[in-house]
């Protein structure tokens, strides 16, 4: 009974990296693009940068939404579940 929050716990963190992971690599991918932007032009301006962020991870919110939260309420739905019949 002891395994069962533990496996409860590592199973929501592997999700929230699965969930989240396509939203990092984006903001990952835009920084460095806007970073190169940056340094070959000069303009060393803070808010170029974060808007592009902002839109990234607006357009991939918008785009896998729908699957992101699909993912969240199953995992939720099956978490109460398991909790309710724990055996």
């Amino acid at each position: 009974m002891s395994a069962f929050p533990a496996e409860l716990v590592r199973e929501g963190l592997a999700l929230s990296a699965y969930v989240g992971g396509p939203i990092f690599a984006v903001l990952l991918v835009s920084g460095l693009v806007v970073g190169v932007f940056q340094a070959a032009t000069q303009i060393n301006d803070a808010a170029i940068g974060f808007l592009v962020r902002l839109g990234a991870a607006g357009v991939v919110c918008w785009m896998l939404g729908g699957w992101m939260t699909d993912r969240l309420a199953s995992f939720f739905a099956d978490a109460v579940h398991r909790m309710a019949n724990p055996f």
